[in-house]
């Protein structure tokens, strides 16, 4: 019988046909997210029964969609966050789970950097000034020789890091699970929370999003913060409570912001939307040609290995 394939990030094969060409190479029926948004619960409800695999972006598979899938055997995700998928479920239902760490760590790196650069000369401003047909000047900040706190080292952190050295940037850091050698070798500081948001002038996260996690940088977080920093986001939604970040970017406690992740995606209601010292980006981080090629491929290959019942690369641990 041909094995039905469930495709719903709009991004994938969009840079390249090669990994629909190798899916197709098996034989496999491929279904394919032509919406243009994600898929909702119900949707979802209504596409998996008989669904044999799944690649998925950032729609949520939920213990109801995961129950209803019953000839599910894995799931893929196409990228590295996993919060989107009920994790617990799936092991129950002895569905695999893959993913593709590292495709979009340079990418993201990228991301994080152009809007601390972005934040520091008013890009978004001064381009609004032209096209309005003025000549006005706006004053920005240096970022050569500042201070950049990074919260969360892993590969998209210690990229950051490295190319703030190139910036001449003194690098702080926070991690739950420090990587010493690294730190040693690249000149970083590890240091606590506290410390990190009292001394940087730009703070960038790189962490997950877990219980532990959720709204780590709080009110009284905020209010450590020198009132000329910017704060950058584009881990998750949720590591910063947004609620909060907008009554200290509006009482300018904070000089700005930049967010490539939101609590509820889109942020349609959304108050940050109303200010004008921070930058707003829609989840894309990753989306460069040079990521979407690379999970792209590593999304195919953790797919057809569980289907064709070899040992997968990438399997998610605990799987």
């Amino acid at each position: 019988m041909t094995k039905r394939i469930l495709i719903t990030p709009r991004s994938f094969g969009k840079t390249s046909n090669a990994p629909f060409e190798i899916l197709e190479r098996y034989g496999y029926e491929i279904i394919k997210n032509s919406s243009g948004k994600q898929y909702t619960e119900e949707e979802l409800l209504n596409i998996v029964e008989d669904i044999d695999g799944m690649i998925v972006g950032l729609d949520t598979i939920s213990a109801k969609v995961l129950q209803r899938a019953k000839n599910l055997k894995v799931i893929t995700k196409y990228g590295v966050g996993l919060d989107n998928i009920d994790l617990e479920t799936a092991k129950k239902l002895g569905i695999k789970v893959t993913y593709t760490p590292g495709a979009n760590n340079e990418s993201v790196a990228d991301h994080a950097f152009a809007l601390m650069l972005s934040l520091s000369r008013n890009i978004i401003k001064l381009d609004k000034i032209v096209r309005d047909r003025g000549w006005e000047k706006i004053i920005g900040c240096e970022i050569y020789g500042k201070t950049i706190g990074i919260v969360g080292t892993g590969a998209i952190g210690r990229g950051v890091a490295k190319r703030a050295k190139g910036f001449d940037m003194e690098v702080l850091a926070y991690d739950i699970y420090p990587d010493h050698d690294f730190a040693v070798k690249n000149g970083i500081k590890y240091v606590d929370k506290r410390t990190l948001l009292e001394k940087s002038d730009f703070i960038t996260l790189h962490v997950p999003l877990t219980d532990e996690m959720y709204h780590f940088i709080d009110e009284e977080d905020l209010n450590l913060m020198k009132n000329t920093a910017y704060i950058i986001n584009t881990a998750r939604g949720g590591i910063v409570n947004e609620e909060a970040l907008y009554r200290a970017l509006k009482d300018g406690r904070i000089a700005g912001a930049a967010l490539d992740v939101f609590e509820i995606e889109p942020p349609v209601s959304n108050k940050l939307l109303e200010l004008d010292n921070v930058i707003l980006s829609p989840h894309c981080g990753a989306s460069t040609i040079d990521a979407t090629n690379r999970m792209g491929m590593m999304a195919v290959e953790g797919l057809i290995s569980v289907l064709e019942g070899i040992e997968p690369k990438y399997l998610v641990q605990g799987f």
